[in-house]
């Protein structure tokens, strides 16, 4: 872009690109668009691309680790292909026999996706083929410490799209990122995929255009007296360290009954959790929250940097740091997410206090976002499911892996989670193409048309209320 252009003519100059591209796909078959995301995964998720793109990711954004970015790029994106490849997304995706209706998928046009530094490797692949599963095009606004990653694997998605005959301007990479430039995308695309931070998916709602949005992450996690202790242990240290929690899925906080506290305590000390005591806590704590402001040089880094930051003697082999905790909100800052390698524990004596905590918790940070539960018990799963204000419960699976869909659960793949109306967010689902879409019902006459019935049949005992 010529540097005499206003971020606004630099901006309608990618959109009139990215509409000229959707019109070509507009009529695609479902063949022509599946082969399409077929090759834009391939591009950047085959072995060589993946190693690549992991290394040079954790480079540029010195953030995570090389063993989470791959899992991401060379395994998320497989799963997220595998997970839409089959689904009909193109003419009549949608029969209702009994109502007579058909639903047909149209295009949205031009979706203005935006890319967060903590996952800047997979998130615009998925987003981007969410996009054109729909036959739409994208336009990806990454965050600026993730700049050359995002240019790096849109434009192997680029060429993957010419290969099949395509244009290659059904993604394209914002180049030199702004917040001048992010809110013009908002402003003229047609619908925003939003991930990223607070104020940047606020912005996405205020911008006046449709907009799906994320909530705040601070996921909860409680043990119960039926848990297997060894499992719940082992999955919850991979979900704590997953790229170095740089994930907004990251076990926050866990809950423990008293029951089995001690023994549990012990085995997250076997997979490499260290327990602060109330010197390091404090120490802890001032290294994480500065002058009343979040530090984000600790953001999905390893133990031992953080510890190091705070003058902490690590231990060799300890993975992640665990805060014993009693209390949540802003005077318990530790009950909030940390985006690291930092857990709040906590001591409950049954369900309910499980429940009531894990709400109050939520209430300060990340309502709405999710929660998870080691149990083997229906009655406690439930009960928690039901009295939690959660959009996700994942139960006896490693959170962080989990929550956006894994080859273990049935949730759909994806990193863009809904929070519903207590996280802000328009859905609680997590976002795939069927939300970046248009639908026309076709409504044809019932065959038999429908009566309404007596007022007898239709009130009932309501009725004798009025008398």
């Amino acid at each position: 872009m010529s540097d005499q252009m206003t971020p606004q003519q630099e901006i309608a100059a990618l959109i009139e690109r990215s509409r000229k591209a959707q019109s070509q796909i507009a009529d695609y078959t479902q063949e022509q668009v599946d082969e399409l995301i077929r090759a834009m995964v391939y591009s950047v998720a085959r072995e060589d691309r993946a190693e690549e793109i992991a290394q040079f990711t954790v480079e540029e954004t010195q953030l995570g680790n090389y063993e989470g970015k791959y899992l991401k790029i060379h395994r998320k994106t497989r799963a997220t292909l595998m997970d839409i490849l089959h689904d009909k997304s193109v003419g009549v995706i949608e029969e209702d026999h009994e109502r007579n209706i058909v639903k047909i998928a149209k295009p949205v046009g031009v979706i203005g996706a935006l890319s967060p530094s903590t996952n800047p490797e997979a998130t615009p692949v998925i987003k981007a083929i969410s996009a054109i599963k729909g036959r739409n095009s994208i336009i990806v606004a990454p965050h600026p410490r993730a700049k050359l990653t995002n240019k790096k694997i849109c434009d192997y998605m680029r060429e993957a799209l010419e290969l099949c005959g395509a244009p290659a301007d059904l993604v394209i990479a914002i180049e030199v990122p702004s917040i001048e430039t992010t809110n013009e995308l908002m402003n003229q695309c047609d619908r925003i995929l939003a991930t990223g931070g607070g104020p940047m998916v606020t912005a996405a709602y205020s911008s006046g255009t449709p907009a799906l949005g994320v909530g705040v992450g601070n996921a909860c996690i409680t043990v119960d007296d039926t848990a297997d202790l060894e499992e719940a242990s082992e999955k919850i240290r991979v979900s704590k360290t997953l790229d170095l929690a740089a994930s907004c899925s990251s076990d926050n906080s866990v809950l423990l009954f008293e029951s089995i506290y001690d023994d549990m305590l012990q085995k997250l000390q076997h997979e490499g959790g260290y327990v602060v005591n109330e010197e390091e806590k404090l120490k802890l704590q001032h290294t994480i929250w500065q002058d009343g402001h979040f530090n984000t040089a600790i953001v999905a880094q390893p133990a031992y940097k953080i510890a190091g930051m705070a003058g902490i003697e690590l231990p060799e082999g300890k993975l992640f740091l665990i805060v014993p905790e009693t209390g949540a909100g802003p005077e318990h800052p530790f009950s909030g997410e940390k985006l690291s390698v930092v857990m709040a524990l906590y001591k409950v004596k049954d369900i309910e206090e499980a429940i009531s905590l894990t709400n109050e918790i939520q209430a300060y940070q990340g309502q709405g976002h999710s929660c998870g539960i080691y149990s083997y018990s229906d009655d406690n799963i439930m009960a928690f499911a039901n009295a939690t204000k959660t959009s996700r419960v994942m139960v006896n699976q490693p959170q962080a892996a989990s929550n956006s869909g894994n080859l273990w659960n049935g949730m759909r793949q994806t990193f863009s989670l809904g929070c519903g109306s207590w996280g802000g967010n328009s859905t609680n689902n997590n976002i795939t193409w069927r939300d970046l879409i248009n639908e026309t019902w076709v409504s044809k006459p019932l065959a038999v048309t429908k009566v309404i019935p007596d007022d007898d049949e239709l009130f009932g005992e309501v009725m004798a209320k009025f008398q």
